[in-house]
């Protein structure tokens, strides 16, 4: 008998909230002033979407308008209603308005303005505390979201908006998004080839938040290593045998057997048997002074086969890698509050 597959930690989030919370298909669309907000220049775009800077005439501030493909109105309103859900959630990037463009009749979604560097730039700057730092935002904003019944599943560094002179992070694009129901097969083709987990390689529909962290693993790995992406497949199957070169295949096919999973056959000529690749063998003179063993053995309880082995977001945060983080938020809250005290006085 196979393990039915449950996430460890909020479960039952969706079945204690009303209907109209997770039952996105009946969301009723209140339409925002399109002219409200001009265009400034194009800055990104994606299989579903076009994404501009754009102002808000009466907010007179920058915005980010997210122009959506036409694509079902079904994954339109389930991005709104996650979004809307989200709302006001740490580091999660806010929602504005809705607006509909009246010739194209496509909708648009305003976005709060984050003054984002590309990741491609600014990683490779980063000091052994920034990452520290960023990963503990970045797993804010899941443990929130997972929290609320949602799992993002596109996790990458793309969809982390970071202002670093400001030290601002931002989780972005919900488009793939979905409430978290136990016991729902879901779509394995989410999320992006680098960062799916094992699950969806191997076509294992019931998965849950765990997912998310696998995700987080491989953008951790990238960072502390300096190897980007660090799990770097050609095609979905050549992904899992470039993990399992890592990971190796005996934990592999204990996982396997766990769940009852069968391989898809494609898999008999590419997947060999890999031993264990030991973390230490990713060390080099240029990252070294990134990687400690507590960032070792954090990485090591994210990018397990099995799911449910993962480190939950909440988990993770009180992880030993973290403490000096921890340490001074505790020092900021209490300088915070001296400061009102004085202020109130």
């Amino acid at each position: 008998m196979s393990e039915t597959s449950i996430a460890r930690v909020y479960a039952d989030v969706n079945s204690t909230m009303p209907r109209n919370y997770w039952d996105y298909e009946n969301l009723q669309i209140t339409w925002g002033e399109q002219d409200n907000y001009e265009i400034i220049r194009r800055v990104g775009r994606g299989k579903y979407s076009e994404v501009f800077e754009g102002w808000s005439i009466p907010a007179d501030s920058k915005v980010v308008i997210k122009c959506l493909k036409p694509v079902k109105k079904k994954k339109i309103k389930r991005e709104i209603k996650i979004l809307q859900n989200l709302k006001g959630g740490v580091n999660v990037i806010e929602l504005l308005d809705i607006v509909k463009d009246p010739q194209s009749n496509t909708p648009a979604l305003i976005f709060e303005h984050v003054n984002n560097l590309d990741f491609k730039m600014l990683y490779p700057k980063f000091t052994d505390y920034d990452i520290r730092f960023y990963i503990y935002e970045l797993l804010k904003a899941l443990d929130f979201c997972h929290s609320k019944g949602i799992m993002h599943r596109d996790v990458k560094p793309h969809n982390v908006m970071i202002d670093h002179e400001n030290k601002k992070l931002r989780l972005i694009d919900w488009g793939l998004a979905e409430f978290y129901h136990p016991g729902t097969s879901y779509n394995v083709r989410v999320a992006s080839r680098y960062f799916k987990g094992p699950e969806l390689l191997v076509d294992m529909q019931e998965y849950d938040y765990s997912l998310d962290m696998w995700s987080l693993g491989c953008m951790f790995a990238s960072m502390i290593f300096r190897k980007e992406p660090f799990f770097h497949g050609s095609d979905n199957y050549d992904q899992l045998v470039k993990i399992a070169k890592v990971l190796g295949t005996p934990d592999l096919y204990s996982y396997l057997d766990k769940y009852e999973i069968n391989l898809d056959s494609r898999y008999d000529d590419i997947l060999g048997n890999y031993p264990r690749k030991p973390w230490n063998k990713f060390i080099t003179p240029e990252n070294s002074h990134l990687v400690s063993n507590a960032a070792i053995d954090f990485l090591d309880k994210l990018l397990r086969y099995d799911h449910q082995e993962r480190l939950t977001a909440e988990e993770a945060m009180n992880h030993v890698y973290f403490d000096q983080i921890r340490a001074d938020h505790t020092k900021q809250q209490q300088q915070q509050q001296q400061q009102q005290q004085t202020e109130s006085n």
